[in-house]
């Protein structure tokens, strides 16, 4: 999901580099060296997608990034394969995610494909999330910007709760301060 305002940063974040690398491109980067078998960008802002230009990826321009998170999720649900087994959510602003992680949710959805897999990061519940395809219809009636926390909430005994020991791959970038904070940290 790479469709956001950035309104709290006030400028385009998924392009602001973190090592000499695009945030947006960090994500990507480590969810093509992952199990993930299709990897889809939702977009809004074209600076984002040229980006990624050279990765091969499946590209959506999301035209109502304006309604909110949710308008990511349905678009990337309907512009997905016809034979997939769930959905793996991933925002662009979270720099320090590893493919190890993204591999281990993967690994942990496949035990029990009926489960929403949520990484947890020290406290804080976090991304990517994976849905199975169970969850399709209820995924494409989202609305606003809250993403598909009420999905998680009202199906709360289908969650497996997977802990990530490094917080850090946890972290996004919401504003200028957060930004700062990772520059200065690393």
């Amino acid at each position: 999901m790479a469709s956001g305002f950035g309104r709290r940063m006030k400028k385009e974040k998924l392009a602001m580099t973190i090592e000499n690398i695009p945030m947006v491109e960090r994500v990507v980067k480590e969810a093509k060296n992952s199990k993930v078998g299709e990897i889809i960008l939702v977009y809004r802002n074209s600076n984002v997608k040229s980006i990624l230009n050279g990765y091969h990826i499946k590209t959506i321009y999301n035209n109502q990034a304006y309604l909110g998170q949710s308008q990511s999720i349905k678009l990337g649900v309907k512009g997905s394969n016809n034979k997939t087994e769930a959905y793996m959510f991933f925002v662009g602003d979270q720099p320090y995610l590893k493919c190890d992680t993204i591999n281990k949710l993967i690994d942990e959805f496949n035990k029990d494909k009926d489960h929403i897999v949520v990484p947890i990061y020290g406290e804080n519940r976090g991304n990517p999330v994976i849905f199975p395809v169970k969850f399709k219809e209820d995924l494409l009636k989202l609305q606003g910007d809250i993403g598909a926390r009420g999905i998680i909430k009202d199906n709360i005994n289908s969650v497996k709760f997977i802990n990530i020991r490094d917080e850090k791959q946890g972290r996004d970038i919401d504003d200028v301060e957060s930004y700062c904070n990772l520059e200065t940290n690393d």
